[in-house]
């Protein structure tokens, strides 16, 4: 590939609240942190597509606007972009995606589509965060989709593409999606300091739950529970990276990404229904010193029409902001619970708590006097 892919970036604007806001913000700083290590990486163009009119101009990428008053359609969007930028390969992300990914791991998507053929990449298959191809015009064979997690199977089962799966890793799972993921990168030491600079002050996010957690991943004694879309690979980071006791529930994987239609159904939902809120959140407590749930799964299998902004203050255990009355008494029962429980959507009980994990250990070498004192 003479010149490099190119790299599109989605963000989209409209943030009205509150926690929206903080995570457009903490976007847009993960945005600058990616543009500049694809760009070490090989990439020889950056652009940042959106229809925020507050993002401003930055040096590490090149700002593309989407037209006013036409309705969004993702397809469209990426075709147009492929051929204004007419490069050989291009790759799709979020804004926020994969914050944690080095100009290394970008050397490497580049190094797999210069092969030659029709080749795509991916960090997960299923439900991708990034997704690369060459030829870029290979996105044209794809039917109508408004998704960009569901690229990889299209592009190879509607386009021809060979599709290599990224290694799985903290750099290659961890997405910023939702406040939870903010909690966890204002406790990593991984966090690069441009993200870390755009993150809510000391007080606004609910450190308490997650520091009480990250004890118990490397206590022996200890036992967590862990509900929600959980994949393999965490289970396997799980499995080798922590001493406790892991109590999992793996339902609805892939439910962002089914088929219009589908009804998403919880065993853990079930359960709340049973028992109402506060009971639910005392049977918990009872199963393990830890939790850390999905609560997207629940709120689908509920029917609930929460808001977005409602979605992420119960990611910040703040009751009092979130005007759904069923997710307000559900998020007060788990703020208030026996044991620490961490809130969130499919990221947290991905790379959220894989990078949850490697600090826990950090901490927990630091306190027994093997470990390096922090930067």
């Amino acid at each position: 590939m003479r010149d490099g892919p190119a790299l599109i970036m989605l963000h989209g604007g409209g943030a009205t609240g509150e926690a929206e806001g903080i995570v457009a913000r903490a976007r847009l700083a993960a945005a600058g942190v990616s543009a500049r290590a694809a760009r070490e990486g090989g990439f020889a163009s950056v652009v940042l597509a959106t229809n925020d009119s507050g993002v401003g101009d930055d040096p590490s990428y090149s700002v593309d606007r989407d037209a006013p008053g036409e309705a969004f359609s993702l397809q469209k969007r990426v075709l147009g972009l492929v051929e204004k930028l007419d490069a050989g390969a291009v790759a799709v992300m979020g804004a926020g995606a994969l914050p944690f990914l080095k100009a290394e791991d970008y050397a490497a998507v580049r190094q797999a589509l210069a092969g030659g053929g029709d080749v795509a990449v991916t960090n997960n298959f299923y439900s991708s965060d990034l997704t690369a191809w060459s030829p870029a015009t290979a996105i044209a064979q794809v039917g109508a989709l408004e998704r960009d997690n569901v690229l990889p199977r299209r592009l190879r089962d509607e386009a021809g593409c060979e599709v290599t799966v990224l290694p799985r890793s903290v750099r290659t799972a961890f997405d910023l999606d939702t406040p939870a993921d903010l909690v966890v990168l204002a406790l990593s030491e991984a966090t690069p300091v441009a993200i870390r600079a755009a993150l809510p002050v000391e007080g606004s996010l609910p450190l308490a739950p997650y520091r009480a957690m990250m004890p118990l991943l490397c206590d022996p004694d200890a036992e967590i529970l862990v509900a929600g879309r959980v994949g393999s690979a965490t289970w396997a980071h799980l499995e080798r990276e922590t001493a406790c006791r892991v109590r999992l529930v793996s339902e609805e994987r892939g439910m962002a990404s089914v088929p219009e239609g589908h009804t998403a159904r919880s065993l853990v939902g079930r359960l709340l229904e049973e028992l109402g809120v506060e009971r639910f959140a005392e049977e918990l407590a009872s199963l393990a010193d830890g939790v850390v749930l999905d609560t997207r799964v629940l709120l689908a299998h509920a029917g609930s029409q929460a808001s977005r902004e409602d979605r992420f203050q119960g990611d910040l255990l703040a009751p009092e902001k979130v005007t759904e009355p069923w997710l307000r008494d559900l998020t007060a029962a788990l703020a208030t619970a026996e044991v620490p429980v961490l809130a969130g959507g499919h990221s947290l009980l991905s790379g959220g708590l894989m990078a949850l994990a490697d600090q826990a250990w950090l901490e927990n070498d630091r306190r027994l006097g093997i470990g390096p004192a922090p930067d």
